[in-house]
């Protein structure tokens, strides 16, 4: 353990030096703003200055600065030292990637304990990008003994996994997507979003009048969007599930109607829309707190599945796990319990759901269960309970007991846990970009892109 020790007013002498260097990152400027509350946007935001890149500078050096007490307090003088003024000079911006030495020398001792430091910054070229000086007591007894260790930061962008999934999506043709009746804010600037984002090429469904007066709300153009003038939701449902059944779009996208408004017209023998598969939805969920994304169905569309359904749902899952770049999805059946137990018939599923895939009826994923939530995500827990699995800790996919659990499960996280979701329903045959009206423009755009990384991945596979 390094022993952390002050020098004493009566040990420093004139000209004593000390110093330390560190790299500055894009996490220390996060950090500092979290900590601060200095969010000026020439520190933190790209749209400050043309000539800015995203977290490039931080106003002249306050990191750096915050780097200077940092010594003073822990070097020289070092523990009891007492601040009584600084002033400083930045005369250089600090860009992250910079590695800035500081460097404080004592230059004056006075009286009452008092000593003068002076404080120099300087980056990897040698340029000076703050210089000042400190004023201080000095400790007056010795301190000697084992460093406190460094506090543990732990810091969440919220949606870092989601905001990688859409990058990646970008690289692909933007998908042409049917948007359902998108007459508000929300269902509209999710469209726009995914729009501007290169993600999806949208075909708008709807009132004409509403869609455009949202668009004038959001004070967004429609110019070169095509508009397909529908009187109302469930006429604009019908439309559009045409229009995919017909492969004029490859995509559906909710907009300001009910699911079963969208659901229903998607799955009428008459539109051609349905396939051998029974079709489920699953949320891709990011987590803060779990260290990849989480695929969780079925938490919207089958209330209390059989075993059959359940066979789909799994199927379903891991082919979107795929697609999204899992070669070899981790599947948990959810339940209660870790063990068969004949009362709680969704032990009994997990256990034949398991040697489905034993048998090939699913493929593609290691499939195990029944776990509990707790044994699926946390391998500490499944080591206290003795659970030996290939899944247990390390869950791609949560495949819920009914609609109930799961869509309870989705929204702890989302509300609770600080999660970003993005929703699918699959088994039909085009996605279907299924949101909560209340969602806002990340979950749609991330939406959007989990349905173009399906639609593209499905049309890889049937190329000859």
């Amino acid at each position: 353990m390094p022993i952390i020790q002050n020098r004493t007013y009566e040990e420093l002498t004139i000209g004593e030096t000390a110093s330390v260097e560190q790299v500055l990152s894009e996490r220390d400027i996060a950090l500092f703003a979290a900590m601060s509350g200095d969010v000026n946007p020439a520190h933190m935001d790209e749209a400050y200055a043309e000539d800015t890149v995203f977290h490039e500078v931080i106003g002249h050096g306050m990191w750096g600065g915050s780097l200077i007490s940092a010594v003073l307090g822990t070097q020289l003088p070092g523990p009891g030292t007492i601040y009584l003024s600084q002033t400083l000079k930045f005369r250089r911006p600090v860009k992250v990637g910079d590695t800035v030495r500081v460097i404080v020398t004592v230059r004056e001792k006075g009286e009452k304990n008092r000593v003068i430091i002076d404080c120099q910054c300087l980056n990897q070229d040698n340029d000076t990008v703050i210089e000042g000086e400190a004023m201080v007591i000095a400790p007056v007894e010795k301190v000697r003994r084992e460093a406190t260790e460094r506090p543990r930061a732990v810091l969440y962008e919220r949606g870092e996994r989601i905001k990688d999934m859409i990058e990646r999506a970008r690289s692909l043709p933007p998908l042409k997507v049917a948007v359902v009746h998108p007459v508000e804010e929300n269902s509209l600037g999710g469209a726009l979003g995914a729009f501007d984002a290169g993600l999806i090429e949208p075909v708008l469904v709807g009132p004409r009048a509403k869609i455009e007066a949202a668009a004038n709300d959001l004070n967004a153009k429609l110019e070169g969007i095509e508009i397909i003038e529908a009187e109302h939701s469930h006429a604009a449902a019908e439309i559009a599930v045409k229009m995919a059944a017909r492969g004029d779009v490859e995509a559906l996208m909710k907009g300001a109607l009910h699911t079963d408004e969208i659901m229903g017209a998607a799955l009428s023998r008459a539109n051609g829309l349905r396939t051998e598969r029974r079709v489920s939805h699953v949320y891709v969920m990011d987590t803060p707190s779990y260290d990849k994304l989480l695929l969780i169905s079925d938490a919207a569309i089958n209330i209390d599945p059989d075993l059959e359904a359940k066979r789909d749902i799994t199927q379903n899952a891991i082919d979107l796990a795929h697609a999204l770049g899992v070669t070899e999805p981790r599947v948990a059946i959810l339940s209660a319990v870790e063990t068969v137990y004949p009362k709680l018939a969704s032990t009994i599923d997990a256990a034949a759901l398991c040697k489905m895939a034993d048998r090939k009826q699913i493929t593609g994923g290691i499939v195990d269960g029944p776990l509990a939530f707790d044994n699926a995500i946390s391998k500490d827990a499944a080591e206290d309970k003795g659970i030996i699995s290939p899944v247990a800790g390390a869950a791609d996919v949560l495949i819920v007991p009914d609609l109930e659990a799961g869509n309870m499960l989705a929204k702890q996280l989302d509300y609770l846990a600080g999660a970003v979701a993005a929703g699918l329903v699959l088994g039909a045959r085009v996605p279907i970009i299924l949101t909560s009206r209340a969602e806002g423009v990340l979950p749609r755009m991330a939406s959007c892109a989990a349905a173009s990384h399906l639609a593209h991945a499905r049309a890889a596979a049937i190329k000859p």
